[in-house]
């Protein structure tokens, strides 16, 4: 077959793509959480995304946004500590009921029981108000 060439006008990021050039699925609606306000005030924000349940912390002035559910036992991580890990370059989650440690940036699972990783969600904040999709 023939290799199909660019022209020097053609755009590298093929704006009919659906992948952006950092790699995120830009056809993904933003999903409003709820105001900074709100999440000042009780610490974490939950939403529900096509059957994901989705928390959103503040850890250390940055947002993150994880599935909240533990690999390990399948239930929520409601109650869980965010905390830094001198050990890994991201913050940790950690299940309140066995202790499963999840990076909040890869989502990985860290240490037994679990072992399989959490999923991560895109969270920015527009207007004062916190926005979640699917990466």
């Amino acid at each position: 077959g023939r290799a199909r060439l660019r022209s020097a006008l053609e755009s590298v990021d093929d704006v009919g793509s659906r992948a952006a050039a950092n790699g995120h699925d830009v056809s993904q609606p933003w999903i409003p959480a709820g105001s900074i306000e709100q999440l000042a005030a009780r610490s974490r924000l939950e939403v529900e995304i096509d059957g994901d349940y989705v928390a959103i912390a503040r850890l250390n002035g940055e947002l993150h946004a994880f599935e909240d559910r533990c690999t390990h036992d399948g239930e929520p991580l409601a109650g869980a500590e965010l905390e830094g890990d001198a050990a890994t370059p991201c913050g940790v989650v950690i299940c309140p009921r066995h202790g499963a440690r999840f990076c909040l940036k890869t989502g990985a699972a860290l240490t037994p029981p679990a072992y399989e990783p959490i999923r991560i969600f895109e969270v920015r904040e527009r207007d004062g108000q916190i926005e979640v999709r699917k990466s």
